[in-house]
This record gives C-alpha cells, structure tokens and sequence, in this order.
C-alpha cells in the first residue's frame, strides 16, 4: 500500500492517551492511516517534514461568524479609533470615497465605545458628514449598530412614535429622538433593505475569511447562526458554503448552526418526532449532522439574551453605572419553551445564547426539559458565551452535561471593559474556564470573530494567564493549564460540535487535518507568540508559512514584477 502524504515532525501531539507523541504520521484519502513504525517503511506520494516544529489536530472554533467577518473586511474598521474625532473621520473620508456612486452605503464595523470615553457618535455630527447617503455600523459585539437620520428615514424609525421591534430597541434620548443606535433585533429593520446578499458575494466572502482561518491554523469551524434573525446573510446561505467548497473557495471545514428562525413547523406521522407529530426544522426533514467533512449541519442556534459590552445581557444585578439596568431577554420564557422543544424533538441540539445570569438560567431549564422529555442525543446541547455565570449555575452545567463555549480571547482587549461593567463582586464569574472543567461540563475554545480577533492562540495563553492587556488579573481562579487550553481547541471542540468521531485528536481513521506550530503549545513561554508554520487540511496544505516566507524574498518579487 502506498501513502498519499508521510508528515514528520520532531514532535507530534495527538491529544490521544494511548499514543500522545509521535514523529510520523500516514494519509490515505483525506485520512490518517497510522504513525511511526506503521508507516515510516512505506512509500509514499509525498513527504513534508517539518523538521523541529511541533504538530497538533487541527485547531477548531467552536464559534464564529464567518460570513459576517468577511464581508466586513471591505468595511470601514473603527476597532483602531480612540476618540469620535477619528471616527468621524473615517466616515468622511469613505464618505468621498463613494462620492461618484448616489446608491452606495456607509458600511463600518468594529465600534466599541469604551474607546470613546463611553460615548457614541453624535448622530447630528454624522448626518453633517454623509448627508442623505445611508450608513450603517457594527458595534464590536454585534449586538448593536449606528445609523444616520437619512437611515432611519428609511426604515421608518425617524420619530418618536415608532415602536420598538419585539427583542429590539430604537435607543432615543431624553426628548424621544432616536440617537442613531439600534440595540439588538432593532437592526433588523435596516438589514431587511440589504439582505440577501447574493450567493457570489458570500462566496467571496468565505474565501477571504476562510484562507485567513488557514493562517492561523484554524482547520474546522462553527458558524455561529446562519439563514435567519440578523445573524442570516441570505435564506439560501447553505448554497453558498456549498458552493465555495466545491470550487475550493472553502478553506476550512465548516459547521453550520441554523438560526432558530430559520427553521419552520414540521409535520410527519404521529410516531415521529418523538410520538408528538410535529416538531421544528428544515424542509424535508434534514436536521443536525447532515452534510459531508467540508460543510455540514450543528445545532440550532438561539438568542437569548444581548451582549456585555452593549449591557443588554439579561442579568440579576444591574450592571455597574447603569442604574436599573439589569438588560432584557429577546423574547418571552414560554415562547423560547416551546419553539427549542420542538426544535429538539425534531433532531436539533440546543445552542443558547445566554451571555447573562438570568439567561443562562432559562438556557439550563429549556436544556433540561428537552433532555428530561426526549433524552441526550448524540450531540451535547450548549450554551454559548456563559459570560456571567454563578457558581451554582457551572455545577448545574457539569450535572446536565452540556459543554460552554465561553471566549477567553476576550480577556485581553475587553477584559478591562468587562470587569468594570459587572464589578469586583461578580468579576470571578466572567468567561470561566478551571470551574468548568472540574465541574465535569465540556469546555469548547471559541474566538466570537469578529467580536475578538480569531488568533486562538491568544486567547490560549488567555486562557491560562487570565490577563487584560494592562495586565491586570481577570477572573485569575480560572485559569486552566497549557495542556486544557490547547484541548478546548481540539478534543472538547470537537466533542462539543458533535464531531469527535472525526476531529479533536490524531487517530487512525480521523481525518488529517493538522496544525504545524514553531514550537509546542505545551511548553512555550507565551502561546500567543509562537508561529503557525503551515496548516494541513485532509493531507493538503492549507497554508504553508514557508513557501509564503520564499515567495516575500526580494528575488522573488523581481521576478514575478511586483514591487
């Protein structure tokens, strides 16, 4: 028999007690068929070797948003702004830039107020800038935008009078006059004037995000809400991830959570759907699971609650400085019963967004209840973010089950931020990490791109110093080892999507896909500034920093023309 690939490395972390390390390892279609002795005497198509780097199972996100990430790259990014003053400017300058086309938007991305001294642009001051031209920006958590008044003409939210969509709010001040910020299912009312955006462009989307997910040794990922509520980019957006997999525009193997909107009432024999008849899902009957290794369903995904930054997560206590601001649930308790049961006696595992105490209270009742009823299915249901969560609520974790996918990765640039909204008393709740592993819950890595960037190593040294870029201790009582952080990206990511059967760790008969780190994860002073070497995907090279580094020289670049 011959190989397809033999990689080397002088070392090999395969995540897998029975064989951690190894030196070698064999691909045959897309699959590891053994290491070492098992295959280093045979022949092979090809060989890499990489020498002293260190090679680990491909590094999975348990939870980003891809489409979104990647149509905002050819937005205005605010996320480097300190002051109004910048941000206005910006706006100006794109402004002009789009000067010879009447049609165009104002398009940003990346606004977080804490760069601005808490404040949010006058809407005034930008309607002085962009005049009748629509704009619309994307706070940093994605839970919130800004617009202009020729925005909110359009979408007839320019007076007082207007009532606030169900689980949304037009912010106005203290006159009744909207101040240009949409809080949650709000923006909604502007996407419905952009959506759906064409297949071709999402397409072209996910490959730009995609061949960067590469180069930070991202082989895997969850797309965290897909074809409905204002996470949905398009009603047909699964025909996109297709279709960029089949013309190799997909860079990485995608795992698609439908929003919960998106699925509708199904009706089979009375013996189906657990002996109820009905349930809540997709035409035909597809559920979680079906697809192929590069595109496939996960869970449905559910908003419960907002966001931190945006103090809308549904919370017990007010947020510190918000007076009687405690945040709010995007609808009603028995409305979030009845739709997740019917969801998940229909074959869907649960994925609730719950950020806030409160709502992470709801999140364990609805996964409770459906576990109760119809049983655990293959799949643990999850709840994304657990941002604050009390002591009795990880234990409750541990007891049902599920797996957290909490972002670390936020530690550093909003930790400060985060901190200062909930205050000291509930501070050792934010984003845990040690508890839930000793309380027997699965805890999966994820970055939220584009809330944090997605260098997961960051947010694995994170992880494990549990340190604000000013280098204050955030939460330090979770901090987890090396060892975990590096497994919350590969063996409990892939336990909590449902897909260890294939990904997590290097066995014989999972798929080859490997990350190619300059030096271990597991013993490096600071993860965070070790190198991604190259990037494998079922055998083939994804990224290859290497040929990337050949292709830079100065010889290279008078050859080929470029300057």
């Amino acid at each position: 028999m011959k190989l397809d690939l033999l990689v080397r490395a002088n070392e090999i972390l395969t995540m897998d007690p029975d064989r951690p390390i190894a030196t070698a390892v064999g691909v045959i279609s897309e699959r590891i068929v053994g290491f070492d002795e098992e295959v280093t005497d045979m022949e092979a198509e090809r060989t890499l070797d990489f020498d002293d780097a260190c090679i680990t199972p491909g590094l999975i996100d348990a939870h980003c948003h891809t489409t979104w990430w990647g149509l905002g790259l050819d937005a205005v990014d605010l996320s480097g702004c300190r002051g109004l003053e910048e941000v206005y400017a910006k706006i100006e300058a794109e402004a002009e830039r789009l000067s010879g086309d009447d049609d165009a938007w104002v398009h940003g991305t990346g606004f977080n107020q804490a760069h601005h001294g808490g404040r949010f642009p006058d809407i005034g001051r930008i309607d002085e800038i962009t005049g009748n031209r629509p704009l619309y920006l994307r706070h940093a958590s994605g839970h919130s935008s800004i617009t202009n008044s020729a925005t909110l003409h359009l979408i007839g939210a320019s007076h007082s009078t207007v009532q606030d969509p169900a689980g949304g709010i037009v912010v106005r001040d203290d006159e009744g006059k909207p101040t240009g910020v949409l809080e949650e299912a709000a923006q909604g009312l502007v996407q419905a004037l952009l959506l759906p955006y064409s297949t071709e462009r999402i397409i072209r989307a996910l490959d730009a995000a995609t061949e960067r997910y590469a180069a930070q040794g991202i082989t895997s990922f969850t797309e965290a809400g897909i074809g409905g509520g204002w996470i949905g980019h398009s009603p047909v957006e699964v025909a996109a991830y297709q279709a960029a997999a089949e013309s190799g525009h997909l860079h990485a193997r995608a795992q698609l959570m439908p929003s919960m909107d998106a699925l509708q009432p199904l009706t089979g024999h009375p013996a189906d759907f657990h002996h109820q008849g009905t349930g809540l899902g997709l035409g035909l009957g597809i559920r979680y699971g079906f697809g192929d290794d590069y595109v496939r369903f996960g869970h449905v995904k559910v908003f419960l609650d907002g966001s931190l930054l945006g103090a809308t997560a549904a919370v017990t206590e007010s947020f510190c400085g918000h007076d009687h601001n405690t945040g709010y649930l995007l609808d009603e308790p028995e409305t979030y019963r009845e739709r997740a049961l019917c969801a998940y006696r229909a074959g869907w595992p649960l994925a609730l967004h719950a950020i806030g105490d409160v709502a992470i209270d709801l999140a364990m009742d609805l996964i409770e209840e459906a576990q109760d009823r119809y049983g655990r299915g293959e799949a643990p249901c999850r709840i994304e973010h657990f941002g604050i969560a009390r002591p009795d609520q990880v234990e409750r974790a541990g007891i049902l089950g599920i797996a957290v996918a909490p972002q670390a990765g936020f530690i550093g640039p909003l930790g400060d931020q985060i901190a200062t909204l909930v205050g000291p008393e509930r501070e050792s709740w934010l984003y845990r990490g040690r508890s839930v592993i000793d309380a027997g819950a699965l805890l999966a890595g994820s970055s939220d791109l584009p809330v944090a960037d997605n260098n997961l190593r960051r947010g694995m040294q994170s992880a494990v110093d549990r340190r604000t870029d000013k280098g204050l201790p955030f939460a330090a009582g979770e901090a987890i080892t090396p060892e975990e952080a590096l497994r919350t990206h590969t063996e409990w990511a892939a336990r909590a999507t449902g897909q260890f059967r294939d990904k997590g760790t290097l066995e014989r008969g999972k798929l080859a896909d490997f990350t190619v780190f300059s030096e271990s994860p597991l013993i490096a002073r600071n993860i965070a500034q070790i190198d991604i070497v190259a990037t494998i995907l079922g055998g083939r090279l994804s990224y290859d920093a290497r040929e990337a580094h050949r292709n830079s020289t100065p010889e290279l670049q008078l050859l080929s023309g470029t300057s």
